[in-house]
């Protein structure tokens, strides 16, 4: 094989005829989009290059191909390259009296609302990197201020993890800073972020293509923004949290008025109408896309049902007090009739993809048949906001049977089957060998019928993940069916796993260590427990007593049949041991950025009673360094 087998390669005949085909039948309704993309645009961020503490985290430049009147090349789904042309539109731009936002800069939107004393900022990107340039930009434009309040919408890292950015922790303890968002943020955000973190930051590189080249032949958006930021989040906690609907806060002389939505987009949501500026922000529940009833990063599955009824709830309770709709990706919609179309639109898209899942689930039909029988109606098909660039009807359908019926389909044939590796050498063999698989495989590929290439050239990657031939043919596959995608994500996804089977693991997908600071001690024990490697402590019991000196608590921790179990608020008097140091140190023990013995040594972790106690414990366990195979065993 030659350096160029392992390249991008063009699209093929049937790919430039797909796309072309796609490209005929295009026609919204709405061509407003481009004009409310661009509407208010006061001013831009100076070069478009954001540096961030390992180098740039955000480089607008990097899509200039996707931007103006060219026409899509056949390597690009013609709709998903008019989404990203959407996305790539970047700068301050000007919602309403008073209210502005800034775009372009991160996957996600900052809002900035004027109120007494400085500013209310909603949202505050992934980074603290794009945050701060974001604000930067808002106040040599506009004037400076000082920040007063922050609001989380939710509890994704896109929207809370650029605070380092915009505020400290010391300015939110001393009162300077009030930090509102949803009841359940906090639990929410450790859940995505640390206890599945490494795995979720993973597939997180599959999805949104970070070590994608950008260009036609690469990464073009993510349906939802550009591209996510190459830099680390934060977290600060919130001060407060909403947890009812109808709650109004007057946040530095600025009335806001809460829908609490939890379970929709993210477990922990809300929206909230400023009514004296008549302007509603649907966070991230209404969006110009098709969201994910399942991300495929990974997440809790959401409720599609639930989600369409929380939409329908603000259309009740907020369209009439409201002029202007914004959200917390992608651009406004200006009039009340343009808002409450929108919001309809959205409303019955996710009622449709739950009911009408159910109804052949309800049938009998296994989600891989939902799937392939459910086609996105004109109604949705012929609107931007309601088109496949983010989530997907297949995807979003077999996450709907998922959270009713689950991922087993019924079958018993699919009760208990091989793993990949395994099952895959029984496939090799049964079909006659490798050669006659590659052969088959290659004559689909001819054929243009990509879909089957990849299985059967997955069952004899996990067979033979060293048989160069098949690991390029099926990166090839891959490829084709990426430049067929509408959907970002699924490009994405594609070409990154085609990008992996040619040169190797790309990146390093954990995240949450710097998050560790916002943890409650319970949180951070529970992720513990998921570090433990349950087969070194057998038959061993430890009880160790934990007192923290900075925040002033008392709690135990025991190791009892290879699991951990937490008591908060006193000590066992029979301890093992009895260890005092900070919570922050407990992160970072947590995280690997330091060791027991090196935290005794320092003076930093006291202990009273065996020290083999802490040993035991921490001597089991296991770092995650989130570059696990995906594409390959």
């Amino acid at each position: 094989m030659t350096d160029s087998d392992r390249k991008p390669k063009a699209p093929t005949a049937h790919t430039a005829q797909h796309n072309a085909a796609a490209a005929a039948v295009l026609s919204l309704d709405d061509p407003g989009d481009f004009a409310r993309a661009s509407r208010g645009l006061i001013a831009t961020h100076l070069s478009g290059v954001i540096e961030g503490p390992h180098g740039t985290a955000w480089d607008v430049s990097r899509h200039d191909f996707n931007r103006g009147d060219t026409p899509a090349p056949p390597s690009v789904n013609p709709s998903l390259w008019r989404q990203g042309r959407l996305n790539s539109v970047h700068g301050l731009f000007e919602v309403a009296d008073g209210i502005w936002q800034v775009r372009g800069y991160d996957i996600s939107n900052m809002t900035l609302i004027a109120s007494d004393h400085g500013w209310l900022i909603v949202d505050v990107l992934t980074t603290a990197a794009t945050a701060e340039a974001c604000l930067e930009l808002a106040n040599n434009v506009l004037g400076h201020r000082q920040v007063r309040a922050v609001i989380y919408t939710h509890s994704h890292a896109d929207h809370f993890g650029g605070i380092n950015g915009v505020t400290s922790q010391q300015a939110v303890d001393a009162g300077d800073v009030r930090i509102i968002a949803p009841e359940g943020f906090l639990r929410e955000a450790v859940s995505e972020n640390v206890i599945a973190g490494p795995a979720m930051g993973r597939r997180a590189g599959y999805m949104f293509g970070p070590f994608l080249a950008a260009g036609p032949l690469g990464h073009v958006d993510s349906g939802l923004g550009k591209i996510i930021p190459r830099a680390a989040s934060g977290l600060i906690a919130p001060t407060e949290e909403v947890s009812e609907t109808g709650t109004e806060l007057d946040v530095d002389g600025i009335r806001v008025v809460f829908q609490n939505t939890p379970g929709g987009e993210a477990p922990a949501e809300m929206n909230f109408l400023f009514p004296d500026e008549r302007v509603l922000c649907m966070a991230e529940n209404c969006t110009h896309t098709m969201h994910n009833i399942l991300t495929p990063r990974g997440a809790q599955v959401r409720d599609a049902l639930g989600w369409s009824k929380y939409i329908n709830e603000a259309l009740e309770l907020y369209i009439d007090h409201t002029d202007t709709l914004f959200a917390t990706h992608h651009w406004p919609r200006w009039g009340q009739d343009d808002s409450r179309e929108f919001l309809v639109k959205q409303r019955d898209m996710y009622r449709w993809l739950h009911d009408q899942t159910m109804r052949l689930a309800n049938h009998g039909l296994t989600p891989p048949e939902i799937a392939e029988q459910l086609r996105l109606p004109e109604c949705f098909a012929a609107q931007g906001h309601t088109r496949e660039y983010y989530g997907t009807v297949s995807h979003n359908s077999k996450a709907v049977y998922q959270r009713y019926l689950g991922a087993f389909d019924g079958n018993p044939a699919t009760l208990n089957p091989h793993p990949p590796a395994e099952a895959g050498v029984r496939y090799i063999e049964a079909m006659g060998g490798r050669s006659e698989v590659l052969a088959n495989a290659q004559s689909a590929f001819d054929d243009g019928d990509y879909r089957w290439a990849a299985e059967l050239l997955n069952h004899l990657v996990f067979a033979d993940p060293d048989f160069e031939p098949g690991r390029l043919l099926q990166a090839d596959t891959l490829e084709q069916l990426g430049y067929q995608s509408e959907s970002g994500p699924w490009r994405n996804i594609y070409l990154t796993g085609a990008l992996e089977l040619r040169e190797g693991v790309q990146g390093v997908g954990g995240r949450g260590r710097a998050l560790t600071t916002a943890l409650t001690v319970e949180q951070i024990f529970d992720a513990l427990g998921v570090h433990l490697v349950a087969e070194q402590v057998v038959d061993q019991n430890v009880v160790i007593n934990w007192e923290f000196t900075d925040i002033g608590e008392l709690h135990v921790l025991g190791l009892a049949n290879c699991a951990l179990h937490h008591i908060a608020g006193r000590h066992e008097p029979d301890a093992d041991a009895t260890l005092r140091l900070s919570k922050d140190l407990l992160g970072e023990l947590l995280t690997g950025r330091t060791t027991a013995v090196e935290a005794v040594g320092d003076g930093r972790l006291e202990i009273d009673g065996e020290a083999e106690a802490l040993l035991i414990l921490f001597g089991a366990l296991d770092q995650f360094d989130g570059s696990f195979n995906i594409v390959e065993p």
